[in-house]
């Protein structure tokens, strides 16, 4: 459906209608898409009422593409109700630009065999924001700022957490400007540690009573959570900050926090602060900007695509791929949760608590899918974003994704199924494909948010994704706490280069605890973890760890991966059962190596033939009392006893002790003889006794994408 021709195509004005069409004699773009019927175009340049599609205008004819997807997709409809036939595939081009939606744009199952496309060799953003225009210099406190009137915000109609300028995130004016503050100590005592605080006192002079103090928020980090909590006041004579909200778990002394909406920390390029009460817009430019030649842009949807299908009635939105899009500027944020006006689906309301007990699992992704059907988002971006990224819910099956890139992130990046058990397997999401991807720097408004999350869902697959640049978790799977019903099953992870979980690229972090490269939970028969780099993993107080299994995690095969540059483990078990570690590389770990935290009458796992590898720290820690665990098979080498490899401690003892009460009989003490450990290449130099005693060598040079 495409013709070649040997020269591009360019635009001229038209000065009678005001349209962009080719000059007579000017030639179609090679290998563009063919017109035809069910084919139709969409334009920054086009008009909703012209009814000839094409690619290109032509003059003032009345003939070209759309302006906006919205009529695209209505006369996509027209079409499959008329000469196409309901079950007729359509495809929409959508030409280069940014288009600026309304409103977010649905689709349903009779929109089912649909392509939505960028136009060969363009970049089509799909927007959920608004342009900022009409800045004006003002100099406000001795400081050079550019101002916005906004009269929707002052109207109380619009508010919103985030700004992009010129294709970059924005800071909201913040407190401090880089690093944390730390709590120092609680005036209240917490009915339980899973109920939060409303008040918490701060050191010295950390916090004032500002005169904006109360348009701020404090965005406080306790154990595997953050609370975003609306400061009401603040006494500095006590020095307590006190909030609208509770921290969604206790807050302990030492916690870290910053503040952000004070107007007084206005005070470095880049950063802005948002008056609700005037609704105006302040920003303090970066060098070079000017205030007419920027593009300013704010949320103001909280989705930008939904796919409305209803799997419980036998209704899905089938067969409709993405293709070469990007998604932007959505915003979703707990003010909104519980809304009455909020779609289906919406989270539940949230207005006493600033959070969420795991993951921001009650954020929602700007794109988002109910009863979708092989589907397909391929080189897609979804970019720029206030919330997930992408989330297939309830009754999501056999979807692809695949060489997208999610970044910028206000939470995490792709969420598969849901945190319910549905017992209608129509209803239960599985089968999906998430391949190729690059899915980093998110957690910029809720950091508990992690790259990948599967929930009660089965059958899935994850392979050759790069996920980098998370405060909390690269991958989870699973959402049962123990050994109870669970859906979570054959999940397959494979090929997959995770890093910078916890700790940031650039040296931010950690800020929170309790986390892994991989976690897991629940009964999960089938689930192989396998072929996976994971390294640079650090928490806070506790739990930085590489591969996690948490509560109740069972029936799991990790094999042939390499871990390292952990703070808490390379391996952390906290109970379940029949679980196989085997073949793995682990290295580098802080504090313990490897880490067991509950006894069980059952056997908690098998443990075999892995390296372990390490230079700092204690090789087991916490509980290995009740020997319901097996490892043999083993290597295991600290460098720091190269002349003495016998002082090697097991659990308190020596090998000898260890081995009398069943462990390790054919593990050796023995450096394994990497090729270069300390520049992170764990190839095993052909002399190595490990690939004598039967380790199979693993080999990563294919992991994260393919080109």
């Amino acid at each position: 459906m495409k013709t070649r021709v040997s020269i591009g195509w360019f635009l001229v004005a038209c000065g009678l209608c005001g349209c962009r069409g080719g000059t007579a004699g000017a030639r179609v773009a090679a290998d563009v898409p063919k017109s035809g019927p069910g084919v139709f175009f969409v334009a920054t340049n086009g008009n909703d009422s012209w009814s000839d599609q094409l690619a290109v205008p032509e003059g003032c004819a009345g003939k070209g593409a759309f302006a906006t997807l919205p009529r695209a997709l209505a006369a996509a409809r027209e079409f499959k109700a008329g000469p196409g036939g309901k079950n007729a595939s359509v495809t929409i081009w959508v030409r280069g630009g940014t288009y600026f939606l309304a409103t977010p744009l649905a689709l349903k199952p009779e929109d089912s065999n649909l392509k939505l496309a960028a136009y060969p060799k363009e970049r089509p953003v799909i927007s959920g924001g608004r342009r900022i225009l009409g800045w004006k210099e003002v100099p406000v406190a001795g400081k050079k700022l550019w101002a916005a009137e906004i009269p929707e915000v002052r109207e109380g109609k619009w508010f919103f957490r985030e700004l992009w300028v010129n294709g970059a995130r924005r800071v909201r004016a913040r407190h401090p400007n880089t690093g944390y503050l730390s709590i120092e100590n609680l005036p209240d005592k917490a009915a339980d540690r899973m109920k939060g605080h409303t008040r918490f006192q701060f050191h010295g002079s950390d916090l004032k009573a500002w005169p904006s103090v109360t348009n701020a928020e404090v965005v406080a980090m306790s154990r595997w959570v953050e609370s975003r909590l609306p400061v009401t006041s603040v006494d500095e004579a006590r020095r307590i900050v006190s909030f609208g909200k509770r921290s969604v778990f206790q807050l302990q002394k030492g916690d870290l926090y910053y503040v952000e909406n004070v107007f007084e920390a206005l005070d470095g390029p880049g950063e802005w602060y948002l008056d609700a009460g005037t609704g105006t817009l302040f920003y303090a430019p970066m060098p070079g900007e000017r205030p007419d030649a920027i593009e300013a842009i704010a949320p103001v949807l909280t989705q930008v695509v939904r796919l409305e299908g209803q799997p419980e009635a036998g209704q899905f939105a089938e067969h409709i791929e993405f293709r070469g899009l990007t998604f932007s500027h959505a915003e979703w944020n707990l003010a909104k949760a519980g809304d009455k006006n909020a779609p289906a689906g919406w989270p539940a309301p949230t207005s006493e608590v600033g959070g969420f007990n795991q993951a921001a699992m009650g954020v929602p992704g700007a794109v988002w899918g109910e009863g979708v059907r092989a589907g397909e988002f391929v080189d897609c971006r979804f970019v720029h974003l206030g919330s997930y990224g992408l989330e297939l819910a309830r009754g999501c099956e056999s979807n692809r994704i695949s060489r997208c890139e999610l970044a910028d992130l206000g939470a995490g990046g792709i969420k598969i199924g849901e945190t319910t058990i549905r017992t209608n397997a129509v209803e239960q999401t599985q089968g999906n494909e998430i391949s190729d991807c690059h899915i980093h720097d998110g957690g910029k408004l809720y950091q508990s948010a992690i790259g990948v999350w599967i929930g009660q869902s089965p059958n899935n697959w994850v392979s050759h994704n790069l996920i980098h640049d998370f405060y909390y978790t690269g991958i989870s799977i699973g959402w049962t706490w123990g050994y109870g019903p669970a859906l979570a099953t054959n999940n397959l992870v494979e090929w997959n280069h995770v890093h910078h979980i916890g700790v940031m690229s650039d040296g931010d972090g950690p800020v929170l605890s309790d986390m892994g490269g991989i976690y897991t939970l629940g009964k999960q028969p089938g689930t192989r973890i396998i072929n996976n780099l994971w390294h640079d993993m650090a928490a806070t107080k506790y739990g930085g760890w590489g591969i996690y299994f948490d509560e109740g995690s069972s029936g799991i095969l990790a094999e042939s991966n390499v871990v390292y540059r952990t703070t808490h483990g390379g391996f952390h078990q906290h109970y379940g059962e029949t679980n196989i570690v085997r073949n793995n590389i682990f290295a580098f770990a802080r504090d313990q190596q490897l880490q067991r935290s509950r006894e069980e009458d059952h056997v908690s796992f098998s443990f075999t033939r892995n390296i372990v590898y390490f230079d700092q720290g204690v090789l087991l820690g916490s509980a290995w009392q009740n020997d319901r665990f097996i490892l043999d098979r083993n290597f295991y080498w600290d460098s720091r006893l190269a002349n003495n490899p016998g002082e090697m401690k097991f659990a308190g003892g020596t090998l000898e002790q260890w081995r009398a009460r069943g462990h390790d009989q054919n593990s050796q003490i023995a450096d394994p003889r990497f090729v270069a450990p300390q520049k992170n290449d764990f190839t095993l130099k052909a002399n190595s006794p490990a690939l004598k005693a039967g380790f199979q060598p693993v080999d990563l040079r294919g992991v994260g994408p393919r080109r």
